[in-house]
């Protein structure tokens, strides 16, 4: 019994072992990707469509494959088929075929001229394909970004948590100063007031901290398809900055966007798809050829082999396909005129994120020179409020003073490291 339970003690602190260093593993950005381009739902569908546009590829170049074709029936009439003929004034009857009979043919088509609506059925469906390929990678740059908001918000969180809590750390220090001084006579009852209400106002503060890091975890486990109550650890990130001027990054965006991709693509396909709507009015010209069996008495040959080139042209339907190309046309042309627009908006996405790294960079700058000051006056505030020079609120103010240069300074390099990761991804390369 003993050994049992030592066994399962074993297994017990075995499991916990394996938990923690599961738990205890702070994952990277890029593991994060990962999983999440694994999962997603959205992105699954999107590849889906890819997919199904490679099938549609290899069924538009199957048109030039030959057809074949395999027909059988057993026929059952009344009345044996019978023509009549005159034979030195007589009318005489002549069976032509048996009441029941079976027949069957095997026939193949390849076609020999189209007037290019096998080419350019093949040519819109690449076009297509490359459409939603492209389609695939903007999706995949987008699940990207969020996964990386995602991310940066738990860190974020788990940074304004961090200093929330020092908050409260330091104003209860500064509550056992008031109430040891206020209960030595040395201060009035109001400065211990105001070091309670300042500690309240933190842990509120703390609080709301706390709730924002469980709403941006349950919202970083959504994007990985895992279950929001999981728990989180991650590692802290760094990115590196373009120094390509402005002019430079927005060219080379406007040349690998996908979304261009997608849109150039698409419009392609809708002009291939006219011409072959046009094609089909041309002549079509196919070579058939087979084998044919039908059993029958009163014919001499049962079965035939056949060979033959057919010709069909359609010369006129009242301008019914005409219309139908000028459709598909306009189209082209409107996809066409969102290109043009995609243009400016990338250009001005791109300017809008360049600018958005060069002012964070500048915050940060700003916040570290503030975390020194700010330090500083809360010690020489602490200082002067231990030698009954100073009030306790001043103390508060102090220490407000020092957790909000120290919000500033990390939401600085976050709100940097979003926008350096926002025109990686306007410029085509996340």
């Amino acid at each position: 019994m003993r050994a049992i339970s030592t066994l399962y003690s074993h297994s017990f602190f075995s499991v916990l072992l394996i938990l923690f260093s599961f738990t205890a593993h702070a994952e990277s950005l890029e593991e994060a990707w990962n999983e999440a381009l694994a999962v997603n739902h959205n992105l699954k569908s999107v590849r889906e469509s890819t997919a199904g546009s490679e099938q549609q590829l290899k069924a538009a170049e199957s048109a030039y494959l030959p057809i074949v074709e395999l027909e059988a029936g057993y026929r059952v009439m009344d009345n044996e088929p019978t023509a009549i003929a005159s034979l030195g004034g007589n009318a005489i009857e002549l069976p032509l075929a048996e009441k029941e009979s079976l027949s069957y043919k095997v026939m193949a088509t390849l076609p020999l001229y189209t007037s290019g609506l096998i080419s350019s059925g093949v040519d819109a469906a690449a076009s297509s394909l490359k459409a939603s390929r492209a389609s695939e990678q903007t999706k995949t740059l987008d699940l990207k970004l969020n996964v990386a908001k995602a991310y940066v918000g738990v860190l974020r969180a788990m940074r304004g948590l961090n200093v929330a809590t020092s908050h409260v750390k330091s104003l209860k220090a500064h509550v056992r100063d008031a109430r040891n001084m206020y209960e030595q006579g040395k201060v009035a009852r109001s400065d211990l007031l105001s070091a309670q209400v300042g500690l309240a106002n933190a842990r509120q503060a703390t609080s709301k901290a706390q709730n924002g890091l469980d709403l941006a975890r349950t919202s970083y486990n959504y994007l990985l398809g895992r279950p929001l109550h999981q728990a989180v650890s991650l590692n802290d990130i760094h990115t590196d900055i373009f120094s390509e001027s402005l002019k430079v990054l927005t060219a080379r965006a406007l040349s690998q966007r996908s979304e261009l991709n997608t849109l150039t693509n698409t419009a392609n396909a809708l002009r291939h798809k006219a011409i072959g709507v046009r094609a089909a009015t041309g002549p079509q010209l196919a070579l058939k050829g087979g084998y044919n069996y039908e059993k029958n008495n009163y014919q001499v040959y049962e079965d035939q082999w056949i060979v033959a080139v057919g010709l069909k042209w359609n010369l006129f339907d009242g301008g019914m396909v005409r219309h139908q190309a000028s459709v598909i046309d306009h189209q082209a042309s409107a996809v066409k005129e969102k290109l043009k627009d995609l243009n400016y908006a990338i250009s001005l996405q791109v300017r809008q994120s360049w600018l958005d790294v060069k002012e964070s960079r500048n915050r940060v700058s700003v916040a570290k020179a503030t975390i020194d000051q700010a330090n500083e006056n809360y010690k020489i505030t602490r200082d002067r409020y231990e030698r009954g020079l100073s009030r306790s609120s001043e103390v508060v103010d102090a220490e407000t003073l020092r957790i909000s240069s120290q919000s500033n300074l990390a939401n600085a390099r976050y709100d940097l490291l979003l926008a350096s990761l926002r025109l990686k991804h306007s410029v085509g390369e996340l």
